[in-house]
Parts: structure tokens; C-alpha cells; sequence
């Protein structure tokens, strides 16, 4: 229950719904008590009025009597059905209260979670598969559910149920309700020992669940490597593997269900024996009447399901506490990205590197080592490098996806760790190098830089990202669902579209990592040619494999294994004859051999 104390703070934001849940549960249950007690009377009426009516046999006073007997059990019975009805009525209020109430409950909790998510940084998504991510927010919560729904309703219901019925049943006979609660103990140790097993095998069948997800996740996200490989037949068996694993597991706890409802009706049944038979001495005794015999095997079997139902209360209180474990694990993790309380202000784009250093946490490796540069507000930089130089990661630290090692970073003279978060990344333009589309429509990826972004502005924008005519082409135009993952447009396609969707939010610093590597070179130019314009007076940081001679470029870096390496403007870095130099001449060779 310690896991499930999380939970406490929901309880508490809807107590109104559970305490009149509660309320209700008693009603309903009062009610319900009740109608054992009418049917005692009309027992002891009909058994104490037989030998008066065997007397008048053959007279016309028989006939009275047996009319009168009728009627007053027609009304006991109308009275019955009226407590019936009543109780009925409370127990709808009661659902309509309490498993409401875990609705909501279900409801904030998912969004809690999701936004916890949101605010965890990269490194915590590198560490956790998707498929696990996935899995404590559907099916674990769906568990916790349970237990904020159902288990809590049955346990009131329980708990109320037996303070009456005991209750009810000491009024008439303290040794007879001894006796007839003797199983009960023998109930609870058995409770006790299986809902360790529950809360064993449970914890195992939920982190089973979430590598299936995970599994499957992974399959049909790379669906195109899997049948390009032509590896589904081994990918199904290994799905088939770990299914089996979890059909094993769920089996076993299954077993033990199975094992245990026989066991727990049987011990209601043995109270039921044990009522019959010591009832029956009490009543040749005098000290109870034939009626109460009736009257607490009616309790008995009003105790049937909620005693049965502690074995089930167990469970689910056993499987929400497993899963609310691996919820809880989640929420304690902190993101290391921390936003400072502080008012947005303006961002003009002055950019400063103080001898950076970055070590990626996740993985150990350097990225970065003592990097320096000054970018001057309106100003534009090339970052060119290998693959595996660090140039991601620089545009990584600029929108604070990741935090320095050592050293600073500053936007217009204040440490980037002193900067509004939501501002700094809002006031900065990043197409990253690994394009994400959202399963939407085009325009609908493209107003994600820009939610209130008219039709108009989108248009202008893919105009000017050279998208425009290609959307168009497209089957519904702006309107065309773009697959998971964009897979339904190509990779140049999805590139321009992202570059739009960057634009379209009109950033002060602008962030382009090898963002047109899968485009032609007449797209390249038309694209480019819009940059000159649209970068005029925004501080502009492009990260490339190659070196593009229509943008001018105030200062070039040359990154190699993490350091810079060359520095300078583009006359400069020819005149080193170093990278630059020989890139630069590779280029013109094969810009002349295609000419030719």
C-alpha cells in the first residue's frame, strides 16, 4: 500500500464523490440487511400460527386464518421487494459515485503522467524504450484503476456489509455467530499467503507486457528494415517467444486464482453447515427460533461474495500496487533540464561559447571538447565537420536539449541556464537533422511551429521552403494525412516541410542541421536563395557535410573529433589549405565533372 499512497493526493481532489459513495454504500447495505430480518419474522409468523391452523381444521375460522396468514406474508414479501428496490437504487448511486470517481481519477492520472513525460530530458527517452513508455501509461494505469474503482468499492462494501451483518447477527445470538464465523481465520492467513504469490507474479506479468509492447513498437516502426531484410518470419518467432513467456506467467497467476475462490467457498459453505447444525440445538434449547436459523443462513450467504471477494480485493490491491511501482519509478525521475522562475525577455541572438565541454550522461562518450566561438547578433556560421564531430550536439546545448559539462553559454550576455526555457526554445528555429512528421495533415505539421498560423502564412511558407508545388501534387493538397513518421512523404519532401515548420514561428536564431541533404540541387538553390533573404537579420547557425557558396557566411568552424579544428571566413580557411581547402576543392571538381 506504500506505492499506492501516491494516489492519496486524487482521493483527496475528489472526496465529495467518495464520501457520498460511501454514504450510499451503507444505505444500500442497510437496506439490504434488512430484508433477512423480514424474512426471519415471516418464518417464526408461519411457524407459530401452524398448529393453530392444523386445530381449526374443517372450520370456516381455517379458512379465516389462512387467508389472513396469506395476506400478512403477501405483504411481507411486497416489503422484500421494496427494500430490494431501495437498495437497488442506492447501489446505482453508489457506482455512479465511487467507479466514476476512478474514471477521473484514471483520467488525471494519464494526463500526469503524459505531462511528466513531456518534461523529462533526452537522455531519459535514450535509456527507456518507447514500448515500456507506453505500457505504464495504458495498462498500468488501467491496473491502478481497478483498484481506485472496484477494490475500493467492494472494500467499503465489504467492511460496511460485515459491521452490519455481525452486528445484526451478535443481536440474536453471540455463540451461534462465534461458530459461524470459526472459517473466517483460516480465510485470512490464505489471503495473506496468496496475495504475496498475486503480487509477485504480477510485478513479472507487467514488465513482460511492456517488453511485448516494446517489441512490438520497434517491429512496426522499422516495418520497412524488417520485409526489406526479409526477417519477419524471425521477427514473429521471437514475438512469439516472449508471448509464450507472457502466456506462462499469466497462467500461473490464473493457477492461483483458480486454486483459491474453490477453497474460500468452501469455507462459506462449512459456515453454512456449522449454522444449520448449531442452530438447530439452539433452537430445541429455546434460545433462538427457527426463524433466526433462516435469517443467518441469509447472512452467511450475504457474507458469500464479499468474503470471496477479499481473495479479489487482494489482487487487484496486489497487481495496482506492482504497476504503481513502475509509474512510480517514472515520476521520481527528475529531468536535468531545470527552468529557472524567471520572466521571458526579448532574445536578440548574440551567441557565446566559453570553453565548452559536453560528455553525453547517457552514454559517457566526450562530444565536445573546450569549444569557443563568438556569433554576434544577425550574424550567420557553417559548422562543418564528419560525421560524429559534435555538431548536433552544439545545436543540442542551444536549445537546451542536454546541459554543458563545463564551461558557458551565453544568449545576449545571460548564462543560457538563466533563460526561460518555453522563450529560448520558442525564440529559436531548429530543423534537426533526423526529420519528425506527426501523423497529421501537412498543414497541420507544418502550423505545429505556429498554432494560430493562417492558410496564407502556411502557403507562403512552403513557397518559400520549395514544398509548396509538391503538396499540391499531393491527393487532399494541405489537407493529405501524412503517415507515422511522415513515411508517406519522402525524405526531401518531409526536409522542406520541416524547414517551413520552423520558419512559419518567425524565430530570432535560426538552427538548420543538414537540412538539405536529400534535396536536388535546383531545389537546393531555390531554398538557399530564400535563406539569403529570409536570415537577413536573424543570427543563423547552419550545420553541413558540405560548403554551400551561395550563403555568405560571417565566420566557418571546422569540427573534427569534438574540437574546432579551423576557423575563420571562407577566404581564410582556403588560404590554411586544411579541411576546408581540400572540401571545397573536392566540390568544385565534381561541380565541373557534372557540368561536363
Amino acid at each position: 500500500m506504500k506505492q499506492l499512497a501516491i494516489l492519496n493526493k486524487y482521493f483527496y481532489r475528489y472526496r465529495w464523490r467518495l464520501l457520498l459513495g460511501i454514504f450510499f454504500v451503507f444505505i444500500s447495505n442497510y437496506f439490504r440487511v434488512l430484508q433477512p430480518q423480514i424474512i426471519r419474522q415471516a418464518l417464526d409468523l408461519v411457524i407459530e400460527n401452524i398448529n393453530i391452523y392444523k386445530l381449526y381444521n374443517g372450520t370456516q375460522s381455517q379458512a379465516e386464518l389462512y387467508r389472513l396468514l396469506g395476506n400478512t406474508l403477501l405483504l411481507f414479501g411486497g416489503l422484500v421487494i421494496l427494500l430490494a428496490i431501495v437498495m437497488g437504487i442506492f447501489m446505482y448511486f453508489m457506482r455512479q459515485t465511487i467507479i466514476v470517481m476512478s474514471r477521473l481519477i484514471e483520467y488525471d492520472l494519464r494526463k500526469d503522467i503524459f505531462a511528466h513525460y513531456e518534461k523529462l530530458d533526452l537522455a531519459f527517452y535514450k535509456k527507456n524504450n518507447t514500448g515500456d513508455l507506453m505500457s505504464r501509461i495504458t495498462e498500468d494505469v488501467t491496473k491502478v484503476r481497478m483498484y481506485l474503482g472496484p477494490g475500493v468499492l467492494y472494500a467499503i462494501n465489504l467492511v460496511s456489509l460485515f459491521i452490519m451483518v455481525i452486528s445484526s447477527m451478535l443481536s440474536v445470538s453471540v455463540e451461534l455467530t462465534l461458530y459461524t464465523l470459526a472459517p473466517l481465520p483460516l480465510l485470512s492467513i490464505s489471503i495473506y499467503y496468496v496475495s504475496n504469490l498475486i503480487n509477485r507474479k504480477s510485478g513479472i506479468i507487467q514488465k513482460q507486457l511492456a517488453n511485448l509492447n516494446s517489441i512490438a513498437q520497434e517491429v512496426y516502426s522499422g516495418i520497412r528494415v524488417v520485409k526489406s531484410y526479409v526477417q519477419e518470419k524471425p521477427m514473429a518467432s521471437f514475438f512469439g517467444e516472449q508471448a509464450e513467456n507472457y502466456k506462462e506467467d499469466s497462467m500461473e497467476l490464473a493457477k492461483v486464482n483458480a486454486l483459491f475462490f474453490p477453497v474460500m467457498l468452501l469455507l462459506i459453505g462449512a459456515s453454512t453447515l456449522i449454522t444449520v447444525y448449531i442452530g438447530g440445538i439452539q433452537v430445541l434449547k429455546g434460545n433462538i427460533t427457527p426463524g433466526n436459523i433462516a435469517e443467518f443462513v441469509l447472512y452467511i450467504n450475504m457474507l458469500t461474495w464479499p468474503v470471496t471477494a477479499i481473495g479479489w480485493i487482494a489482487s487487484i490491491v496486489q497487481q495496482a500496487a506492482a504497476s504503481q511501482t513502475r509509474i512510480n519509478e517514472f515520476l521520481a525521475q527528475e529531468s536535468s533540464i531545470k527552468n529557472p522562475v524567471i520572466a521571458p525577455r526579448p532574445i536578440e541572438g548574440d551567441i557565446v561559447f566559453d570553453r565548452v565541454n559536453f560528455t553525453y550522461p547517457d552514454t559517457g562518450i566526450v562530444a565536445l571538447k573546450d569549444i569557443s566561438f563568438h556569433l554576434k547578433k544577425g550574424e550567420k556560421m557553417a559548422i562543418i565537420g564528419k560525421t560524429g564531430s559534435g555538431k548536433t550536439t552544439i545545436a543540442d546545448l542551444l536549445v537546451r536539449m542536454y546541459d554543458i559539462s563545463s564551461g558557458r553559454i551565453m544568449i545576449d550576455g545571460q548564462d543560457i541556464n538563466k533563460q526561460d526555457l518555453a522563450n529560448l526554445r520558442q525564440k529559436i528555429g531548429y530543423v534537426p537533422q533526423d526529420i519528425f512528421l506527426f501523423s497529421d495533415t501537412v498543414a497541420g505539421n507544418v502550423k505545429f511551429g505556429k498554432r494560430d498560423a493562417t492558410q496564407k502564412e502556411v502557403e507562403s511558407y512552403t513557397h518559400h521552403a520549395a514544398v509548396k508545388k509538391d503538396i499540391l501534387d499531393l491527393p487532399d493538397g494541405f489537407e493529405t494525412m501524412v503517415g507515422e513518421r511522415g513515411v508517406t512523404l519522402s525524405g526531401g519532401q518531409k526536409q522542406r516541410v520541416s524547414i517551413a515548420r520552423a520558419f512559419i514561428k518567425q524565430p530570432d536564431i535560426v538552427i538548420l542541421d543538414d537540412c538539405l541533404s536529400a534535396v536536388d540541387t535546383t531545389t537546393e538553390q531555390r531554398i538557399l536563395g530564400y535563406l539569403n533573404s529570409a536570415l537577413a537579420n536573424k543570427t543563423a547557425i547552419i550545420i553541413t557535410h558540405r560548403i554551400y557558396a551561395l550563403l555568405d557566411f560571417d565566420k566557418i568552424i571546422i569540427l573534427d573529433d569534438g574540437m574546432i579544428t579551423e576557423q575563420g571566413t571562407h577566404q581564410e580557411l582556403l588560404k590554411q589549405k586544411g579541411y576546408y581547402y581540400d572540401l571545397f576543392e573536392m566540390q568544385q571538381r565534381e561541380t565541373e565533372e557534372n557540368k561536363g
